[in-house]
């Protein structure tokens, strides 16, 4: 029987980052939960013996169970009966595992039943689902919806809501409408408030993911009159209430499990979530981090079942009396699978860290007063994390989409036929560089982080790293990569004009993105050259030719030639 996490290496190399002993010492407050709870570490080497036991487990279940049901989920998909969404049969088999296993809200607070983990635990959890099924994560990865009723909710509320997400309820948040897709600004559905001051949600929303979940976060406008994101106020809606129907189940191109529903919310009984007029402004981004980080586990995920599939099938299909993974043109399309899948997950959690460093940091401030240090500290990891979410939400969900691809061309006409998995892969693939912001806004989010100089001064902190002789060549061609970035960078400033800048942001995002994750594979090779040392090889090369090629489109580029684009 197959099990996700122990037949790969890489997710126990990264659990086991130097970084993890910090994030964890501090998540657990020196370990003094113990006395208070059984299942409480006594120590860091406890805490991390109960993250390896717990992503086993999940491991498992996804190899033996999540896996073998997923074409039967994406065949049967979830009915529409009577307003209400019913799951494919095998999504609540899928759903009962995990909650018998005791893995819903594992990162909630042990006071409220959770497992109190650390990020980096959970976002495997998410890569691990995602590799058996994709659409199911979208179920089961939702919970982290409750983390925003921990960090903004009142204590009656947290007590309340957070002990049924452990116990095994669903969640969504309600976001998006018809006239309202990415600019959230524009939201209309409207809160109002009864006399003895209950809160009562009227309008629609649309395109939202386990739309029929038991609580949602609900988005919506509590201020007469208002037109702007001031206006705007989060609520919590119990399902249990009743007050909203589902009007349809989207006909999606994949994620066929998943349902994306269209909400009709008539009266619904919501309690306000945090302060009014903050919806959007403060609730709305940590929420959508927290869900990019996802998608990016997601697309993680996605890869690295393209990577085995693509393997696999080039291993034992035989061409002109041999395997096809002995032609170069098909190997090279499964080594770049494999280094983009590397490189991919090694970004996603270095950005895991960096989001639990400061969370965490943050948290403690909720219970005591900070000194300097932990400010500053919580303030430089904030900073990271807002640059790394986006870099790692967008081009990692370009390469699920690439691989995706490729994993198909390797099973050439086969891959075409709903017979093998592949088919199935990159239909689910697609829409991960689409939701929860597509790569276009992705790169709104982080092209101020290369005007401002985050990601110079991170690239900078990289080299100045120590490297083993193996990666000498690549560590080289990162330095000239770097060197090209820079150059290319000030000749888009040079210019003036933030339009300029962005027209060229992609360019530049993905130029900082790709030395930045050839850094970061040259690290792990250091480290674990059995395991990374080729994908590091692989993917320089093929970040250096990318980085080039955009070199050279910047540097020839006649500014006024802007307009032909327009």
């Amino acid at each position: 029987m197959a099990n996700f996490y122990t037949d790969n290496k890489a997710l126990r190399y990264h659990l086991n980052h130097p970084l993890m002993r910090e994030i964890v010492t501090m998540r657990e407050r020196e370990f003094s939960q113990s006395d208070k709870f059984d299942y409480a570490p006594l120590d860091f080497e406890d805490a991390m013996d109960s993250y390896e036991r717990v992503l086993e487990v999940i491991g498992e279940i996804c190899g033996d169970i999540v896996a073998p049901n997923a074409e039967s989920v994406d065949t049967e998909g979830p009915h529409l009966v009577d307003g209400k969404v019913r799951y494919a049969s095998k999504t609540y088999e899928n759903l009962q595992a995990l909650v018998q296993a005791g893995l819903m809200g594992i990162t909630l607070p042990r006071q409220y039943g959770g497992l109190n983990f650390s990020l980096v635990p959970y976002t495997m959890a998410a890569d691990l689902v995602s590799r058996a099924d994709a659409s199911f994560v979208n179920v089961w990865g939702l919970q982290d919806c409750a983390e925003t009723i921990n960090e903004f909710a009142n204590d009656d509320q947290r007590e309340r809501y957070l002990p049924r997400v452990v116990a095994g309820e669903t969640m969504a948040m309600d976001l998006t409408e018809p006239d309202a897709g990415s600019d959230l600004q524009a939201v209309m559905l409207k809160a109002t408030q009864d006399e003895d001051g209950t809160w009562r949600l009227n309008g629609v929303k649309r395109f939202i993911t386990n739309g029929d979940g038991d609580i949602s976060l609900v988005l919506a406008r509590s201020e007469e009159g208002s037109k702007d994101g001031r206006g705007l106020s989060m609520f919590i809606y119990d399902k249990r209430n009743g007050g909203m129907t589902v009007r349809r189940i989207e006909n999606k191109m994949g994620i066929h499990g998943s349902p994306t529903c269209e909400l009709v919310f008539k009266n619904a009984k919501a309690e306000l979530c945090g302060d009014r007029r903050m919806g959007l402004i403060k609730y709305v981004m940590s929420l959508m981090n927290g869900a990019r980080l996802g998608i990016a586990a997601q697309s993680v995920g996605i890869s690295e079942s393209a990577y085995r599939e693509a393997l696999e099938y080039a291993n034992s299909r035989e061409q002109f009396g041999k395997a096809i993974i002995n032609f170069p043109a098909v190997a090279e399309l499964v080594a770049l699978i494999k280094a983009k899948t590397d490189a991919g997950r090694s970004l996603l959690y270095e950005c895991t860290r960096f989001v639990d460093m400061y969370k965490t940091i943050e948290a403690i401030g909720r219970e005591r007063a900070l000194t300097i240090e932990e400010r500053q500290r919580a303030k430089t990891y904030k900073r990271l994390a807002d640059a790394f979410t986006p870099l790692v939400k967008g081009m990692g969900s370009e390469f699920a989409n690439q691989n995706a691809y490729d994993c198909v061309q390797v099973h050439g006409g086969s891959g075409f036929m709903r017979d093998y998995a592949c088919e199935r892969i990159y239909r689910d693939a697609r829409i991960t560089s689409i939701y929860e912001g597509t790569t276009q806004l992705q790169v709104v989010a982080a092209i101020r982080h290369i005007t401002t100089g985050t990601y110079s001064a991170q690239i900078k902190e990289y080299a100045a790293g120590e490297y083993s002789e193996a990666v000498a060549s690549e560590r080289a061609r990162l330095e000239t990569m770097t060197a090209q970035f820079e150059t290319a960078l000030e000749a888009v400033k040079a210019i003036n004009d933030p339009e300029y800048v962005t027209f060229h942001a992609r360019r530049l995002v993905e130029m900082a993105g790709h030395v930045i994750m050839g850094y970061l594979m040259i690290y792990d090779a250091t480290n674990e050259p059995d395991l990374f040392l080729k994908s590091a090889k692989v993917y320089v090369n093929y970040g250096a030719a990318q980085v080039a090629a955009h070199a050279q489109f910047i540097g020839s580029f006649n500014p006024a030639d802007v307009e032909a684009y327009r």
